[in-house]
């Protein structure tokens, strides 16, 4: 795993102490891993570790909806393009 992408499931688990690990094709979303309090604070940190420019307007949801999703758009090498295509 990407150093970056391993700071995010970190992120992630600190929030949720319950959890032990995460797996990569868990919705975050629908099982309140990322809520629409933390949502704002998880799109920067995205932003931090991958070094991808993100608009909250065009944003695709389905591209933060697991850790498999995030890996493939924001820390693959095509991942810059894809997320500003």
């Amino acid at each position: 795993m990407a150093d970056g992408l391993q700071q995010v499931k970190n992120w992630i688990l600190e929030r949720h102490p319950e959890r032990q690990d995460i797996a990569p094709d868990l919705d975050l979303i629908e099982n309140r891993l990322i809520d629409s309090l933390s949502f704002v604070e998880f799109v920067f940190l995205l932003e931090q570790e991958s070094g991808v420019s993100i608009q909250m307007e065009t944003l695709e949801v389905d591209a933060i909806r697991t850790l498999g999703a995030i890996e493939t758009h924001f820390f693959a090498k095509t991942g810059a393009e894809a997320v500003q295509a």
